[in-house]
């Protein structure tokens, strides 16, 4: 008796999906989500109100510092010498503990100057000391 091959079986498509592409795509698509992702969410735009310029609100617990071109010292508008600054910066700060200092410099003015009053400044036991600047 011989074994009788059915031709049928032969001629009969494979009816299986190969999932190994689809879920390399799957893959690379999720890589593509995931890097660009952040890239969206940063760039929201949003139309922001308009408001004026206004001035800023007094600050009682403030001193200026200011030096000239010529490295003269100015305090609070009253020209100072470097060697009497430490005794009138001693004195706002004992009237005042919370004092900030706002320093003012010319660009040519020497960095050292600068420097000196800033130390004098520290030494005096001030600890807020601001910078002024153009714009």
């Amino acid at each position: 008796m011989g074994f009788k091959m059915d031709s049928s079986s032969e001629r009969a498509t494979m009816s299986e999906i190969n999932v190994t592409p689809l879920v390399d795509v799957m893959l690379v698509l999720l890589v593509v989500f995931i890097v660009t992702a952040p890239l969206l969410t940063q760039a929201v735009k949003v139309e922001l109100p308009k408001t004026e310029k206004t001035a800023p609100s007094p600050d009682t617990h403030l001193a200026t510092i200011a030096i000239d071109a010529q490295g003269g010292i100015a305090l609070n508008d009253h020209a100072e010498l470097l060697t009497t600054l430490a005794d009138a910066l001693q004195v706002l700060y004992h009237a005042d503990a919370e004092l900030t200092v706002q320093l003012q410099a010319d660009t040519a003015v020497a960095y050292g100057k600068v420097a000196e009053v800033m130390a004098i400044t520290h030494k005096t036991g001030i600890t807020k000391l601001a910078f002024i600047t153009r714009e």
